[in-house]
């Protein structure tokens, strides 16, 4: 089944304890958290202060996405917080190996992220290296975009691209534009994993909304 991330990002800070209480006891299965220096995507977000109190929170998963120009020096406050993973964009710099190698040396799983315009040709060489790709469906660095279909396409022609070449460790990952009513196309693709944020806190009561979420990707075994 495809995992549900909500990502913090959208969150009510206001009310955030409480929303993560009930993320955690209606199944969240790790926490988004977007990393955003202002400069290689639009707005700041937040820090290893955030992060820290965080993954003293919550049992659930905790995942960094860092949307830096200076990933390999930035990535240094979170690694040692107890997250579980940490993802880096390939545009972002020259030396991603030496980021993933970094990542992985911590004992924190490597992630690498691609922008909606680019080719999924670039991770030809990172295969042996990464444990988890996450494909943009929207544009980075801010909230509430509607989701680019042929992004998700793209995230779906990766899923069998990793199956033909029998890579069933690595997992694939969307994150942008997907909501409740889009989430069984997502489901549908093979993707591993789904990042929500407005999805989620945009609504009434979020634990629910991530109930019902989950509940409609459980397959329906009497068919």
């Amino acid at each position: 089944m495809t995992k549900i991330g909500p990502s913090i990002m959208c969150a009510n800070f206001f009310n955030l304890k409480e929303q993560i209480k009930q993320l955690d006891k209606y199944g969240a299965d790790y926490y988004h958290v977007d990393i955003m220096d202002g400069h290689f995507v639009p707005g700041f977000t937040l820090g290893t202060e955030f992060v820290e109190q965080l993954v003293n929170n919550t049992k659930t998963a905790v995942d960094i996405h860092l949307m830096s120009d200076n990933p390999f020096d930035h990535m240094d406050s979170f690694l040692d917080l107890g997250i579980h993973s940490l993802t880096v964009h390939i545009e972002s710099t020259p030396d991603i190996l030496k980021c993933i190698k970094k990542i992985k040396a911590k004992g924190v799983r490597a992630g690498v992220a691609l922008n909606p315009g680019t080719p999924l040709s670039l991770l030809d060489e990172l295969w042996d290296d990464i444990d988890q790709i996450l494909i943009m469906t929207i544009n980075p660095g801010l909230a509430a975009q509607p989701i680019i279909n042929s992004c998700l396409q793209k995230a779906a022609r990766l899923v069998q691209n990793l199956n033909c070449r029998q890579m069933h460790n690595i997992e694939v990952m969307v994150d942008g534009g997907i909501k409740e009513h889009n989430i069984r196309e997502v489901f549908n693709c093979g993707i591993h994993a789904a990042v929500i944020g407005t999805g989620i806190f945009n609504t009434e009561n979020p634990g629910l909304t991530l109930k019902r979420i989950k509940s409609s990707l459980v397959p329906d075994i009497g068919k």
